[in-house]
């Protein structure tokens, strides 16, 4: 291991300046410009992506603060001596640029009056995540196409790969691991458990056992998402107009490009609510209430007969709490770091 490698903190990396030369990678549906950042001549390929879900805001004001911190640094710097990075802020330009009233205004943390007045998310079948392909499957999206040939482009296979997501509600951060890896990577999940105590955040524990390729391995860790899982649970409804709308997610796809490839999904919500239940069924039912309540607020705010004020205050009086961005951003980066300390260490056994 590099002794001179240390983890920079979120602070650092927040307060970088840099004027970055982006490469444009591609266009997307809109005609939008997606960016891809290239740094470091390390032997640990590494590719982060965020924003797939047009919903999801924090992961691609992540990156956006990472890109200026990676380069601002020196060519000596053992970030750029040791890694190899592949970024991609905003995978979804346009979706970006639909949810702009809410997920670009935010200071400290997110509204959730403006959210649900301004959320747009796309559906399955037009989903960016599971919109990649592989050398059997064409992407679904010109977005999905560029990021993939971004990566195809690096002439290597990838060591890891994070994809930064995230949930309007949960109980707290949640944490997804490729479940071939799992046996082996006590350091991240410690890691992650560490910093969630520091922050006085509970993890989000749910146990869905398998259902769209969600298995719980311990409180506040899963699997991540499988194409073909999610396939088979709409088949198995019934739905299989619906089950052909999957196709591989980004993680499937970069481990396409070649193994072993560590994939990380990180999950944070925008706002925690309360658990008001023991165990873990599921589905859930306080999250089924909260989902329910949001939509009645949303219908109201659609129909004028609440102001988003008036949905905040009812929403604070139940328990509901803002997320801080900077928290959020706290956790991706330490899972994102422990990660790549994780890949580094087999790169050099």
């Amino acid at each position: 291991m590099n002794k001179e490698l240390s983890k920079p903190t979120l602070a650092q990396i927040i307060d970088a300046k840099s004027i970055l030369d982006p490469e444009i990678i591609g266009l997307s549906r809109g005609e939008r410009k997606i960016y891809g950042y290239r740094f470091g001549v390390g032997k640990v390929q590494v590719s982060l992506i965020a924003g797939c879900h047009a919903d999801e805001p924090t992961g691609s004001i992540f990156l956006s603060h990472l890109n200026n911190f990676l380069g601002s640094l020196p060519k000596d710097h053992p970030l750029i001596k040791t890694f190899q990075w592949y970024i991609v802020p905003y995978a979804n330009p346009d979706g970006t640029h639909s949810n702009r009233d809410w997920g670009q205004r935010a200071d400290q943390q997110f509204d959730l009056g403006l959210n649900l007045k301004h959320e747009i998310r796309e559906l399955p079948g037009d989903d960016m995540e599971f919109g990649f392909p592989s050398e059997a499957v064409k992407p679904l999206r010109p977005e999905n196409a560029a990021i993939y040939n971004f990566w195809k482009s690096s002439g290597r296979k990838f060591d890891i790969h994070v994809s930064l997501h995230g949930m309007r509600i949960s109980y707290g951060p949640w944490f997804l691991i490729d479940k071939d890896f799992i046996s082996e990577v006590s350091g991240i999940l410690e890691a992650c458990k560490h910093e969630v105590e520091l922050l006085k955040y509970k993890l989000h524990d749910v146990e869905r056992k398998g259902e769209k390729g969600f298995f719980r391995f311990e409180p506040g860790f899963g699997s991540r998402p499988d194409s073909e899982a999610m396939k088979q649970h709409f088949t198995d409804r019934g739905d299989n107009e619906m089950a052909k709308r999957f196709h591989p997610s980004s993680m499937e796809s970069i481990r396409s490009l070649g193994d072993p490839c560590l994939t990380l999904v990180t999950e944070m919500p925008l706002f925690i609510v309360p658990k008001a239940h023991s165990g873990l069924p599921w589905p859930d039912p306080t999250l089924n209430q909260w989902t329910e309540r949001m939509n009645h607020w949303k219908l109201d705010i659609y129909q004028g007969k609440k102001n988003t004020d008036q949905v905040n205050k009812e929403a604070s009086d139940l328990g509901l709490r803002a997320m801080p961005i900077r928290d959020q951003m706290h956790l991706q980066w330490t899972f994102i770091w422990s990660g790549l300390i994780h890949q580094l260490s087999q790169v050099e056994q």
